[in-house]
């Protein structure tokens, strides 16, 4: 059964864990403006002398995402707690990759992910030796059957997915992510080598969190409370993010069930 946590706060459990995995696009902020009594509940975690990892999906490295978290007014104490997908891809690319030509598929932003190994990036997917995925193009946004187009020829390439989440919501516009395409490609029959919740590379990348007691806080069943499901973290999902139309359809317990996860905890936005 899930605890629904408005009236008690996060205050009421807070002090059973030792490390808090906490999502920033539909938890801290909404990708323009942050959530005031988020960020105050990050402040009562550090007050407490909790750890905490604002663990994100962004196909960024960790200073891109700090930058634009500065932009909105986040300060940087809590900055500093940003561990990206983009970040946990980037130190397997070097590892793996560093010599390989790539084709880009993602909007122009996503760039600063490859500037160490730009001169790899080939325009023609022809002439790649590996796919990276970090979104959707700008001009191509929309429409998923342009992608099935693309790779129709390129499906022994291995793609390299910064960002397994499907959508997000920047403001009251949904959008498509990296996941999506990756999905398309995946279901061709391609190999997708994914970096970010809920595989368990980001998190492990992110923090010592060996032998911790684990709240993962997030709004979406498929990366936040999934990953916590599998690697057996207690989860709370906030509900006014992008499940909260079905939410509000069909109740907690139901819409849980719906994408095979478990919520230990739920909140309609993160408050302490």
């Amino acid at each position: 059964m899930t605890k629904n946590l408005d009236i008690e706060g996060l205050s009421s459990i807070a002090d059973n864990y030792q490390l808090f995995y906490i999502d920033l696009w539909g938890v801290i902020h909404n990708g323009i403006n942050l959530h005031d009594e988020a960020v105050n509940a990050l402040k009562e975690i550090t007050k407490m002398n909790k750890n905490y990892v604002l663990l994100t999906n962004a196909p960024r490295p960790n200073s891109s995402v700090k930058n634009f978290l500065e932009n909105m007014g986040l300060e940087r104490e809590i900055r500093e707690h940003v561990f990206t997908s983009g970040e946990a891809a980037l130190n397997y690319l070097k590892k793996n990759f560093l010599d390989k030509k790539f084709f880009h598929v993602g909007p122009p932003r996503d760039f600063d992910l490859f500037k160490d190994f730009e001169k790899n990036k080939s325009n023609d997917i022809n002439k790649s030796d590996y796919i990276l995925c970090t979104g959707l193009f700008d001009e191509n946004n929309k429409d998923l059957i342009f992608y099935k187009n693309l790779f129709d020829k390129h499906l022994k390439k291995k793609m390299i997915c910064t960002n397994p989440d499907l959508i997000v919501d920047r403001g009251n516009k949904r959008e498509l992510c990296a996941g999506s395409v990756a999905m398309v490609f995946e279901k061709m029959g391609g190999e997708v080598v994914y970096f970010g919740k809920p595989y368990p590379e980001v998190y492990n990348q992110s923090f010592n969190n060996k032998g911790k007691k684990i709240l993962s806080v997030g709004d979406n069943f498929n990366t936040d409370i999934k990953g916590a499901n599998l690697l057996n973290y207690d989860s709370l999902i906030i509900s006014n993010g992008i499940h909260k139309n079905e939410i509000e359809k069909y109740g907690i317990e139901k819409t849980a069930k719906s994408y095979e996860t478990i919520c230990n905890y739920i909140q309609s936005e993160l408050k302490w």
